[in-house]
């Protein structure tokens, strides 16, 4: 009787551990994902608190923050010392990112955008029109801006050049600044050369005193411009959370690519930058940098990317993309939402 009662006692118990338990993993507080962003409205990171509402799983398994850089080299630091769970690198970082500083368990997650897809936007680069400079061997002794040594932009501006027999401090001189300040450093005659990006390329007084000398599609072809990226030590704990954030990413993602959206999302964009909604019409559209909506990236054109970063020496050795990709979160995420 007495083992009977006893036995009954150590049931409850037991039954009442493992209830509260459940209780504790159910209120466990959501892990911290943060988003590394360069270009806001270009960049998908800054857009996705503006349609927190459709999210299912902010706060619960996962809470987001945008995190703004000037370029996506110093996001590999973050990433090294965990300031940062997800980098929105360029194709040219993730080479420097792996080889350079050793970041050997990094893993391509999703897409971000595509430079150069057919018939979608590829980045512009311009030239004063009285500057004289007709063809990409006239900027010989001139002083080129770039956002960053070592970013997407400056690759594919650098390899343009070397293909024109030009190589950087050789033959030009390059300096950094940042993507808003580009359009007057030209006009001012500070530089002779400057990269436009979406939303700066679209700078009516830049469209009115430059010429487009080159783009980046007739440079280097389709780019994988910027891809996500985290640690495999953060996505194996974190596996769980994970799918549920890129769920809500390729949900969120997926309403602002809609065309059915295209006036709410401009008028998102335009309280973002502070410009006339009018301005963003090209925003989610074959003016726009190609997105997969299922959050995929071109793994075969990246590779080329890759290759090419290596060739013009900014890291040795070679990388096997694809053991460097993890598409199944946003493989399983994509399951979900059919």
């Amino acid at each position: 009787m007495w083992i009977f009662k006893f036995g009954a006692k150590f049931g409850v118990l037991s039954a009442f551990a493992i209830a509260l338990a459940g209780v504790c993993a159910a209120h466990a507080d959501p892990i911290k994902i943060r988003l590394a962003y360069v270009v806001p409205v270009s960049n998908w990171a800054p857009l996705f608190a503006e349609k927190k509402d459709l999210a299912k799983h902010w706060g619960t398994s996962y809470d987001f923050e945008a995190v703004r850089y000037q370029g996506t080299p110093p996001m590999i630091t973050a990433l090294a010392v965990n300031e940062l769970e997800i980098g929105n690198l360029a194709y040219s970082t993730l080479g420097l990112a792996i080889q350079n500083a050793g970041l050997d368990d990094l893993k391509v997650i999703a897409d971000e955008f595509q430079d150069g897809a057919p018939g979608y936007y590829s980045d512009e680069f311009f030239v004063r029109k009285d500057s004289g400079i007709n063809k990409i061997e006239d900027l010989k002794g001139k002083v080129i801006a770039t956002n960053a040594t070592g970013s997407g932009i400056d690759i594919a501006m650098k390899a343009m050049l070397h293909k024109h027999g030009l190589d950087d401090k050789r033959d030009y001189t390059t300096i950094e600044a940042p993507f808003p300040a580009m359009a007057s450093m030209l006009a001012e005659k500070k530089v002779d050369l400057v990269p436009g990006v979406l939303p700066f390329s679209l700078n009516p007084a830049l469209r009115e005193s430059s010429n487009v000398l080159f783009t980046q599609k007739e440079g280097v072809g389709r780019t994988q411009m910027i891809i996500w990226a985290a640690r495999k030590s953060f996505i194996d704990k974190n596996r769980a959370a994970m799918v549920d954030f890129m769920e809500d990413v390729l949900r969120i993602e997926r309403w602002y690519i809609d065309p059915k959206n295209h006036a709410e999302v401009t008028a998102i964009g335009a309280r973002l930058l502070k410009v006339p909604p009018e301005r963003l019409d090209w925003l989610f559209s074959n003016k726009d940098y190609y997105r997969d909506p299922n959050g995929k990236p071109d793994l075969d054109a990246l590779k080329k990317n890759v290759e090419m970063t290596k060739d013009l020496g900014f890291f040795s050795g070679s990388i096997d993309i694809g053991q460097h990709a993890d598409l199944s979160l946003v493989e399983e995420a994509a399951k979900r939402l059919q």
